[in-house]
C-alpha cells in the first residue's frame, strides 16, 4: 500500500481470522524492518505500539503516517501508533514484545528493558547476527540478560526484504520457537494476505542462517562489483550454505532448516536483491572502494561486516573450516583486497564437495 489514506483500525486484512481480543504488541525499534513488521502486525489485527528512539520519527509517524528516514514512500496504517516513551511501550507489550534493534546493540538495550518485560509476554527477535566477543545468538543474549525462560523467546527469519513487505508484495517467513503454542501465537499475529509465516522448532538453525546469510551476501556483492559473473555468484552461495551447514551441524541445528525459508530462501533474497544492504555494501567493495568510502555511501547498519568477525571467531573455537567467511573478515577487517581474497579461495587444495564426517567439505 503506497498511496491514499492511512487505513482505519477496522481495515485489518479480511482474509485473516482476527485474534480476539487483539493481541497487545510493542515493537522496539523503528528502522525499516521494525516499522514494516509493525505494519504487518496491525494488518493482522493486533493492537500495536511502535517505539522509536528518536522522538522526531515517532512524531512523523503519528502526524503523517510515514517513517521519513527508513520507509518514506510507504503510507502506514493508522492503527500503527508510535511513541518515543520506552516505558509506555513496555507497559503496552502484554502479549508480544518484538525486538527490532541491531544485533550488536541488543545486549545493552535488553539490559535496560529486561526489568519491565511482562511476565506473560513472548519476546520476539527480528535481529540477525552473532554477538561479537561472546559468539552468542540473539535468543541466547535475550535469555542471558533477562533471565526469562528460553521457551518464551521466538525468532522471525526468512527472505524478508522490508521494503517489499511494506509494499505488500507476497513473501513467506519462519517463526522459530521451541514452544509450539507460542510459535503458533506469533504465527497468527503476523499472518496477512501478503506475509505467510511457517513455524519451526529449530531456533538454532534459523538464527545461524539469518546471521551468516549477511556474510554470504557481502561476498556476492563483491563478486558483482568485480564483475566475476553468475557462475561465481552461484558458487559463493552454494559454498556459503556449506559453511552454514557445517557450523550448524556442530551446534545441533536441523540440516533441513538450511534448505528452507530461513536458510536458502533468505540467502537467495539477500544475495541477489538490490534492496539488500549487505549485498550493496559488498558491491561497493568489489568496485574498489575502501571500507570507509563504502560506509559513507551506505550509512545504515551492515550486519554482515561485524557478523563475519563473530562467526569466524565462533568457528575457530569449534574447529570448523569456513574459508569464505575467513576471506570476508580479511577484506572487511584486515585490509585484504577482494582480488587477493578470491585468489586465495581459488588456490585452496582440491577436495570432495561433501565431507560431513570430516567437517571440511
Amino acid at each position: 500500500m503506497t498511496g491514499g489514506q492511512r487505513r482505519s483500525p477496522s481495515s485489518a486484512d479480511p482474509l485473516i481470522e482476527p485474534v480476539a481480543p487483539p493481541l497487545r504488541v510493542s515493537v522496539l525499534g523503528a528502522g525499516s524492518w521494525g516499522t514494516t513488521f509493525g505494519k504487518v502486525l496491525v494488518d493482522a489485527g493486533c493492537d500495536v505500539l511502535l517505539w522509536a528512539r528518536r522522538p522526531e520519527i515517532a512524531r512523523s509517524i503519528a502526524a503523517t503516517g510515514r517513517n521519513p528516514d527508513y520507509l518514506p514512500h510507504i503510507r502506514l496504517p493508522v492503527g500503527l501508533r508510535a511513541t518515543s516513551d520506552c516505558a509506555q511501550a513496555m507497559e503496552h507489550a502484554r502479549d508480544l514484545l518484538v525486538l527490532a534493534v541491531p544485533s550488536q546493540t541488543l545486549r545493552s538495550n535488553m539490559a535496560e528493558w529486561a526489568p519491565a518485560v511482562d511476565p506473560g509476554a513472548v519476546v520476539v527477535s527480528l535481529a540477525k547476527g552473532i554477538e561479537l566477543g561472546s559468539g552468542l545468538r540473539m535468543s541466547e543474549v535475550i535469555v542471558g540478560v533477562s533471565g526469562i525462560d528460553f521457551q518464551r523467546v521466538a525468532v522471525v527469519s526468512g527472505p524478508n526484504l522490508a521494503e517489499e513487505i511494506a509494499r505488500e508484495q507476497p513473501t513467506a517467513t519462519v517463526v522459530a520457537c521451541e514452544d509450539s503454542a507460542r510459535a503458533q501465537l506469533v504465527q497468527r499475529a503476523c499472518t496477512t494476505r501478503y506475509l505467510r509465516p511457517y513455524t519451526n522448532p529449530d531456533i538454532v538453525g534459523c538464527e545461524l542462517a539469518g546471521a551468516m546469510k549477511n556474510v554470504i551476501a557481502l561476498a556476492c556483492g563483491i563478486v558483482s562489483g568485480m564483475k566475476l559473473g553468475d557462475n561465481a555468484t552461484a558458487s559463493v552461495i552454494a559454498r556459503g550454505l556449506a559453511e552454514i551447514t557445517r557450523l550448524g551441524h556442530l551446534l545441533g541445528a536441523d540440516p533441513m532448516t538450511f534448505a528452507g525459508l530461513a536458510g536458502l530462501g533468505d540467502v537467495v533474497a539477500t544475495c541477489y536483491s538490490r534492496l539488500s544492504r549487505n549485498r550493496g555494501f559488498g558491491e561497493l567493495l568489489g568496485r574498489g572502494q575502501s571500507m570507509s568510502q563504502a560506509q559513507l555511501r551506505n550509512p545504515q547498519v551492515v550486519e554482515g561486516v561485524t557478523s563475519s568477525l563473530a562467526v569466524r571467531d565462533l568457528a575457530l573455537r569449534l574447529g570448523v573450516d569456513m574459508p569464505l567467511t575467513d576471506q570476508i573478515v580479511k577484506i572487511c577487517h584486515e585490509d585484504a583486497t577482494p582480488a587477493q581474497a578470491f585468489d586465495e579461495l581459488m588456490a585452496r587444495k582440491p577436495q570432495a564437495e561433501f565431507g560431513i564426517v570430516s567437517m571440511q567439505y
